[in-house]
Formats: structure tokens, sequence, C-alpha cells
């Protein structure tokens, strides 16, 4: 494989689609619904793709509505499907809604997946689709790419192991095609790590802030950052995160509670902002790994959309990072010393119930998955499921029995609530 090419859906301003151009990826086709953010894209992408017309390129609306595109146009034409579909519905800064949330994609994009059929797909989401709420919704992902005839790797990966100055934790799902598997290995991690005040120290001191406090200022900030939260469209503005977040920026003497519009001159004074500094929009766009040189990109829209641009992307240096990890097994370039981990079940309860397909008590699911597992965790991870699936409640013998029925997850079905929640244009606005 020569050319490497990829369709990305719910693309937001481009970090990933940075990284994967660098990677080596050229993209076919982009998807986002916000159009600020897809301007910023298209803006960026004409200068990256300069073969291709960027009106045709980046699409703007609901990724899974087809008057924006159809996946089967792509079908058997690029090498990789990407994407980093919404977070709010595992998000633990959120209510965790899974598959009752409007806004969740996931399983749609593995139905596009097996649409478009490409070599390999790459998902990235949140920390929170990693806790055990989610173990059953993480397995169907697995259980479904395996019947498209693809396998699949979750693994959490931090930014700060990539050259971000930043914890930023990220689920990351890569399926590939069973003859590419052999050649995947997850991106290696770096021996060093960047800093806060590395990224963006120069920035800080632009406008001719005092040299005392800007040396203050560059002694604490020589930290990780907390991960950056651009937030959602439903709530708040441009700041750095909730409570817990700006107790950790304070440990960097920087005033989490806003953002500032430039750099501080020489008025400056500490009595008018004890909790320090405040940083630009540009500054956060280099503690989230763009930056001036290969990783340069211009941000449109006022300050607030270009912040939670800039905070709800895919650091680019990360999905660098795991785009040439797929890229080079695309390309069977070398057997990898180091594999993934042999699949693991995600959710053991999940797969009983769906292997079996009848109904069963909570003391025979006990029985068959043997170890330490008790009834009460047994019905405990039932009600977690519960919250994504289907399941049937009957009875026998005086015992409640319990049947796996439909994933309640959006995969496209035209009868699924979702489809209310885009049937006018105000309520499609507010989607994010």
């Amino acid at each position: 494989m020569t050319e490497l090419s990829v369709v990305e859906i719910c693309a937001g301003a481009g970090g990933q689609s940075l990284g994967l151009h660098r990677a080596g990826f050229h993209h076919k086709l982009a998807v986002e619904l916000d159009p600020t953010a897809a301007a910023t894209l298209r803006a960026n992408l004409e200068r990256l793709e300069p073969n291709e017309d960027p009106e045709k390129l980046v699409r703007i609306g609901d990724v899974a509505d087809e008057e924006v595109w159809k996946p089967e146009d792509f079908q058997g034409k690029v090498s990789l499907l990407a994407g980093g579909v919404p977070c709010p519905p595992f998000s633990v800064a959120g209510k965790q809604l899974g598959s009752a949330d409007e806004r969740d994609l996931f399983a749609w994009a593995v139905e596009a997946a097996g649409r478009i059929e490409p070599q390999a797909v790459l998902l990235e989401n949140v920390r929170g689709l990693n806790d055990a709420r989610f173990a059953g919704y993480r397995q169907a992902v697995v259980d479904r790419f395996a019947a498209l005839k693809y396998t699949a790797f979750w693994e959490l990966l931090e930014a700060r192991d990539y050259g971000v100055a930043q914890l930023r934790p990220r689920m990351v799902l890569v399926a590939l095609r069973k003859e590419y598997v052999d050649y995947f290995a997850w991106p290696q991690k770096l021996n060093s790590v960047k800093t806060v005040s590395q990224v963006a120290g120069k920035l800080m001191g632009a406008n001719g802030w005092d040299p005392e406090y800007h040396a203050k200022w560059l002694e604490a900030a020589d930290k990780i950052a907390p991960t950056i939260v651009g937030g959602s469209k439903k709530h708040g503005g441009a700041d750095l995160g909730p409570t817990r977040a700006k107790r950790a920026w304070e440990e960097l003497w920087t005033d989490a509670h806003g953002l500032a519009n430039a750099a501080p001159g020489r008025d400056w004074k500490i009595e008018d902002h004890p909790r320090g500094p405040k940083l630009t929009v540009e500054m956060v766009s280099r503690i989230q790994g763009w930056d001036d040189g290969e990783y340069r990109w211009e941000f449109l829209g006022k300050k607030t959309s270009q912040y939670r641009q800039v905070g709800n992307a895919f650091p680019p240096p990360v999905a660098r990072a795991v785009g040439e990890s797929i890229a080079r097994a695309l390309r069977k370039e070398s057997l990898p010393s180091k594999t993934p981990a042999p699949l693991k079940v995600h959710d053991e309860i999940y797969r009983v119930l769906r292997d079996r397909g009848e109904p069963m008590t909570a003391e025979a699911i006990k029985t068959m998955l043997g170890g330490s597992m008790t009834v009460e965790i047994v019905v405990k991870r039932i009600v977690d499921l519960e919250k994504d699936f289907v399941i049937d409640r009957g009875e026998r013998r005086g015992d409640v029995t319990y049947r796996l029925g439909d994933w309640k997850a959006f995969r496209g079905q035209e009868e699924h609530s979702r489809h209310l929640t885009f049937a006018h244009a105000k309520t499609r606005a507010k989607v994010s």
C-alpha cells in the first residue's frame, strides 16, 4: 500500500487531522457538525491538501445525516476511518449516560466502518469510557468489530507520553483487518516530557511582563498541565475546567478562571492578580500540542469558540504517534517486538448473556463464571448493562431471570430517539 488515505468523522477543528497528515495520511473527507470548527479545519486543510477542493473536502453537519455524506461513497476507497466521536456520553464530568445520550456516536461509527470497509479504524474518546460502567459497551464494540472481520484493541494513552505538556488520558481504539494485526504495536512512549513553561514560556513573556514575575511563573509552571477541558455548548464559557482542575492550575501559579486576550504587560500587578496570570488561547494550543512549526494551525472564530476547538481536540502529536503505528502496520513494514496484549474480555457477564441467548438467573451466571464472582456482583453488573442494553426480566421458580436484548446505542436505526434531537435546526446547534 503506497498511498494512505483517511475519512475523518467528528473531525472538530483538526487536531487528529493534523496528526494523521503528519503520519502520512491524506484526507478524502472530513465531517464536522460545528460550523466554526469546520471553517478552521477547511482553512488549514486547504494548505495541507492543495490538490483537494476544500469545499468538498470538509462537509458541515450531523455525521449521521445521509444528506451530508454517505459512507458507501467511500467503500473500499480509503485506508482508514478515524474520528473523535463526542465525549459527553462517557465523561465523568457529565452524567455518563452512554447509549442514552443523544450525542453518542461510537456504535454508529463502528457501523460506518462496516459500510466503508477501510483497512483500519481509529476512534478516540475520554478516559471515562474505560470505567467499569462501560465494560459492556466496550465489549459490544469489540464483538461487533469481530463480526465485521476486524480485530479491535482498546488502550488508555496519556498525552504526556507523546510530547504534549498535559496529562490528557484518552481511550483509543484501533481496529485492523486480520492481515495487518501482527504488524501493529501501540506507539512507544517518549523518554522525556514537556512542561507548561517549556511550551508557553516565551508567549507568556512576549508583552514585556516584569522579569521577576515571569521568572516566578516559569518556575511554578515547570510542570505537566492537568487535562485541558474544552467543554460543551450546553455549559459554561472559556475557563480551564472544573474546581479540581482549577486547584491544579493554582499550583502552576496560573489563574484558571477564564482566558486572557493577551499575555501580561508591564502594567500587570500581582495585587490585582493573586492567582497568577491567565493563559491565552494560543498558550492553551501549545499545551495541547500545536506549535509554530510542523504543528502550526490557525483557529477561526471568537475566543470562546477557539478555546473549545483547542480543548476538545485530540492532541496532534498523539494522533501522529498512533497514526504512524497504523501506517507501519498497513504497509507491513516489519513485525514489531511488542504486539498488543491478547484480546481480553471486557465484560464476561455480557458475553455469557450474549452467547447463551436465553434467560438466566444471577446464580446460573455466577456458576458459569466461577472465581470470586458473587450473585450480588452479578446483579450490580447487570444493572450497569441495562443502561446500554435492553435486559428482559422474567421469573423461574421464584428467581429473577435476565436475557440480553438489543443494544440501545444509536447505530443508524430509523426509529431511534436520536433523530428527534436533530429534527430542528435550533436543537442541532446545541448538540456538541
